[in-house]
């Protein structure tokens, strides 16, 4: 769980915008200070002399161009996060701002900007000698090199960045993750949950998402207290003080008198959802853009068809068999965790897909037919899944096709959850 934790921390620190920025900074001063050592080590016999004047030209160079262009490269990406949040959906913001890329970029234009303002500083002081200056003059040819590969590369990113194909592909990869982490381990590595009756309920003390939770720490506590604990909020759900998050089953001879502020307090609850432990979000999302997509005011049905590949992909992925090799084993014995509804992923996925696009024939005809290739899959809840939403779709199609022949190519799509119902 240290390493869960780990990338809990990680995640989190990658949704901020100036981490990687100050952690850069710090580097190019350190780095800066860097060529005052080649002056303790005799190195000066056999370094060529660099004139002072070139090392102050090229740092008043980058010093006076780079805060420009992080200035201009901040103003770009926030252009790109406002039109994701526009086209897409705001539920995308985070992914869009933790691009690896732009931020990458940022620190670069940044941390140049500082490197060049301390060496300049050192330099005009006489800070360094004659083998720290060909050190300095090769640290600054090398960093101003790496300025010109990461604007190249940079510039063909933030051309794509907020963009609808990229918000897309970005929503699909995060969710793609959660869902594999779900599926090496359907239980948080706990048990299955039976039918046992619950001695006591554990309510959440705050309003809001279940966003994480430590199954280590339910773990510590059902041992020390001799009971099973029984997970009913899954990340994702909307906790209210009034919703159990835990149930709790204790042993015989267990002690009565036990404080349930820890059950509670593992169970972590914030204002919005995250997609790292929820998969299920990750459909919702996708689900969204598809339905502004297909907004009278939008009209756009590609991106909506496009969503629907997407889909199909994510559900084939959670319907593969897991090799031994992925699976997690189940280190939590006293904490039980229930598996993810496929009938609820589905209905997250599926449902404003198939009430929005009812009356446009080419997104009703292409969600038949990829719930018809879901409904070949190995897994049978996923079978039974895809087939319910199938006929529930082909139900929402009679009523807003008002031609004929638009509805009958959409019956004849779903023509196999018919003969699967018979």
């Amino acid at each position: 769980m240290l390493a869960e934790r780990f990338r809990l921390v990680f995640n989190k620190c990658r949704d901020r915008l100036w981490v990687k920025p100050l952690a850069v900074c710090l580097l190019s001063v350190a780095v800066a200070f860097v060529a005052k050592f080649a002056d303790g080590i005799g190195l000066a016999k056999f370094t060529p002399e660099v004139s002072l004047d070139s090392i102050e030209a090229l740092l008043s160079i980058m010093a006076s161009s780079m805060l420009v262009i992080a200035t201009f490269s901040v103003s770009s990406m926030v252009s790109a996060y406002a039109s994701a949040a526009n086209t897409a959906t705001p539920r995308s913001f985070t992914l869009v701002v933790s691009d690896d890329a732009s931020q990458n970029a940022l620190s670069t234009f940044v941390g140049a900007f500082i490197f060049s303002i301390v060496a300049l500083t050192a330099v005009k002081n006489d800070y360094f000698e004659r083998a720290g200056l060909f050190i300095l003059f090769v640290l600054t040819t090398v960093i101003f090199g790496m300025v010109v590969v990461t604007f190249v590369r940079w510039v063909d990113r933030i051309a794509r960045l907020g963009r609808m194909g990229t918000t897309i592909e970005k929503v699909e990869n995060a969710t793609a993750a959660a869902l594999k982490r779900r599926r090496s381990a359907p239980h948080l590595c706990g048990v299955a949950v039976s039918s046992q009756k619950s001695d006591q309920v554990v309510y959440a003390a705050n309003v809001g998402y279940v966003q994480y939770i430590d199954i280590a720490a339910l773990q510590s506590w059902a041992e020390q207290n001799k009971a099973l604990l029984v997970v009913a909020a899954l990340p994702g759900t909307f906790a209210t003080p009034n919703k159990a998050l835990a149930y709790i089953i204790a042993d015989q001879g267990a002690p009565t008198d036990v404080d349930y502020t820890a059950v509670a307090g593992a169970f972590q609850v914030g204002s919005s959802r995250l997609f790292d432990d929820d998969p299920r979000f990750g459909l919702v999302v996708l689900s969204e853009i598809s339905g502004r997509a297909l907004s009278p005011a939008v009209n756009d049905p590609g991106t909506a068809i496009c969503i629907i590949g997407a889909l199909v992909r994510l559900f084939t992925l959670w319907g593969e068999p897991l090799a031994a090799e992925e699976k997690l084993k189940s280190k939590y014995d006293r904490v039980a965790v229930p598996e993810l509804s496929v009938l609820d992923m589905f209905d997250d996925a599926f449902t404003a897909i198939a009430r929005d696009g009812a009356g446009v024939i080419e997104v009703a005809v292409r969600l038949q037919k990829a719930l018809e290739s879901l409904a070949s899959s190995q897994d049978a809840d996923i079978r039974q899944a895809a087939e319910y939403h199938s006929r529930l779709a082909l139900k929402r199609a009679r009523l807003a096709l008002n031609i004929a022949e638009d509805l009958k190519v959409v019956e004849d799509a779903a023509d196999f959850s018919a003969k699967s119902a018979e």
